[in-house]
């Protein structure tokens, strides 16, 4: 029997049937970027995607489809690219931070408008951006019945790679373990660099070198069960409040929300700090580093 979770996948029978079962919904952020020689340029987005259904199959809700374009290029992103990945073709699949959180906003809003009663943001993407996250499901939240939550999903491995809850880093052993684990064909360690190579080596963590497929699976584990049990609060919360029904948020009234409640805030956003020394002027990375006045 399929236990297929995959909104774009399913069929329309299996999806009120899961609907009925469990009103919760996954949203899974990411963007193609270095990651290493070892690892496929979109492990963020597959690393969430795959953990985000990972956790649907084992505690039930739906998965909406993967949102691979995400926060790069702009601010301390970009300081940060010129010192980690240097001029070479990044094969990033970058956007700006306020056209990716406006996108969220109608994300939030479909899953809403179709009576989801939960719904967790799940970016594999780190820097600020998982702070901003936070801050706008905290701004938006009272405009919709659904209970919102976001995260990095670095918040649910707890654990971390050695047990000493180190369960965030860049392609290093963390990331590349957890891809290893989720999509093995997204992981080549033949590809490593030596180790007396200096480096940079495409934006690749120090410690990649210690990475172990088994120690990824525990990890994929532990996030799966810690986002079990966040849904679950969410969806707690949601009938414990006796919410009313009320009409979905139209498009226009989102543009209001938008423009009313978010844009002011947006300038306070980590992601929307222009942080540290610029990239050289002959520098890629320095064309975008400077965020307009919005």
């Amino acid at each position: 029997m399929r236990n297929e979770v995959r909104w774009e996948r399913m069929f329309p029978d299996e999806l009120e049937a899961a609907f009925d079962k469990y009103p919760a919904v996954y949203f899974t952020y990411g963007l193609c970027e270095p990651h290493g020689p070892q690892n496929a340029v979109g492990l963020d987005a597959l690393k969430a995607h795959a953990i985000a259904c990972r956790a649907a199959q084992t505690h039930g809700g739906i998965v909406a489809p993967p949102d691979y374009w995400h926060i790069h290029e702009h601010g301390m992103y970009a300081n940060w690219a010129q010192q980690n990945v240097g001029e070479v073709r990044s094969w990033m699949s970058a956007m700006p931070a306020w056209q990716h959180f406006k996108n969220v906003c109608y994300h939030i809003r479909a899953a809403d408008a179709l009576g989801f009663h939960a719904a967790i943001f799940l970016t594999g993407h780190y820097g600020p951006n998982w702070q901003d996250l936070k801050t706008l499901l905290e701004i938006v939240q009272s405009n919709f019945t659904m209970r919102l939550y976001g995260l990095p999903d670095f918040e649910a491995n707890h654990i971390g790679f050695s047990g000493q809850g180190d369960g965030g880093d860049h392609a290093g052993r963390v990331e590349t373990s957890l891809l290893w684990a989720l999509e093995p064909d997204c992981v080549d360690m033949s590809r490593m660099p030596d180790k007396d190579d200096p480096g940079p080596h495409f934006a690749m963590g120090g410690n990649a070198y210690d990475s172990d497929q088994r120690v990824g699976e525990r990890m994929v584990n532990d996030e799966v069960a810690w986002l079990g049990n966040k849904m679950q609060e969410l969806l707690d919360d949601y009938t414990k409040q006796n919410i009313r029904e009320r009409e979905p948020v139209t498009f226009n009234e989102l543009e209001k929300i938008w423009t009313e409640q978010v844009i002011p805030a947006l300038k306070s956003f980590k992601t929307m700090q222009n942080t540290g020394e610029p990239p050289p002027e002959d520098s890629q990375w320095y064309k975008q580093w400077k965020l307009p006045d919005l």
